[in-house]
């Protein structure tokens, strides 16, 4: 298949399975685009996801990006479908029946399992995320710094994000 395809294949069944969003297969990305079709290094993954993270806009803009950079503009297009598509359709379809059976016992329990999968999944992405970029003793201490005050204050996210890119900057972390 051609790459444009093999992008297509692959995002679209992570739109299928994204419950709680791109970041819920964040593991599964990572693995399909670095280790099983080798298009970027794990480190160029995790600086797409930080950019698209930092980036205004929905947190799925990663996938534009990896599509970009696998394929240019026509890559950026077809991971962007391909991951907005079949999710998007598979709503429209179920989504009367969803409505009209609210109060079913079967649909309360089909949210309470997947509450936790999905949970499940975005700490699986943070762990990847993690382990892709705690590349030396400082690096690591940054991140634990960062989730601490993320966790235990009430500190605005934008500069505890500041202090982290500080510490870049003036060389704690290289």
């Amino acid at each position: 298949m051609s790459t444009l395809a093999d992008l297509a294949v692959v995002f679209a069944q992570f739109s299928l399975l994204a419950f709680g969003g791109a970041n819920a297969v964040l593991p599964e990305m990572q693995r399909q685009v670095v280790d099983v079709h080798h298009w970027m290094s794990a480190r160029d993954f995790a600086a797409l996801f930080a950019l698209a993270q930092a980036a205004p806009g929905p947190n799925m803009m990663v996938v534009s990006l990896i599509g970009w950079r696998v394929a240019g503009l026509w890559g950026a297009l077809v991971t962007t479908a391909s991951i907005a598509a079949p999710s998007s359709i598979l709503t429209l379809l179920v989504s009367g029946a969803w409505y009209r059976f609210k109060h079913a016992p079967w649909r309360k329990a089909l949210q309470a399992g997947l509450q936790p999968v999905s949970a499940g999944l975005i700490m699986a992405s943070a762990a990847l995320l993690i382990e892709s970029t705690t590349v030396d003793w400082p690096a690591a201490a940054v991140t634990v710094v960062t989730v601490a005050l993320f966790i235990f204050t009430k500190l605005h996210p934008m500069l505890i994000l500041g202090g982290a890119a500080l510490a870049g900057v003036i060389g704690v972390v290289g």
